[in-house]
């Protein structure tokens, strides 16, 4: 499994092979070859309406019909959910996916977080005078 690959789910709970989809695997690559159970995917839908947040997709991919992936309807999937696969996303495609799952995370709006530094002060929480009763010291 790689980033940028496509696979077809199965709707869970369903033995019915009519009800499955295909999602394009947008978790970063050191997620998927960790032991991590589940990955973040975006649906393929065959309807595309040209927003920011879809990426066309099609034959070049080794799909049946052009298609779109909806960066904004993310979801996480378990690994053993994704039966096979069923194309991948070139070079071209992937950039576009990297730039449209910016816009509905509103990546590019928000300044850069430093994991040391919090983004703003935190103040201090008032102490708490409410009574705690059913506890004994």
């Amino acid at each position: 499994m790689t980033r940028g690959q496509l696979y077809l789910a199965r709707k869970p709970g369903s033995a019915d092979p009519r009800k499955q989809r295909v999602f394009v695997i947008v978790s970063r690559q050191a997620l998927v070859d960790s032991r991590f159970s589940t990955l973040v995917c975006a649906p393929v839908y065959s309807r595309h309406d040209g927003l920011g947040t879809q990426v066309a997709v099609g034959i070049a991919e080794d799909l049946k019909n052009e298609s779109s992936i909806h960066c904004d309807e993310l979801v996480s999937l378990p690994k053993s959910a994704l039966t096979h696969s069923v194309g991948s996303l070139g070079a071209p495609a992937l950039t576009e996916l990297k730039a449209a799952l910016t816009v509905p995370l509103a990546l590019d709006d928000e300044p850069p977080i430093h994991n040391n530094q919090p983004s703003a002060p935190v103040a201090a929480a008032p102490p708490c005078r409410r009574r705690l009763t059913g506890w004994r010291s």
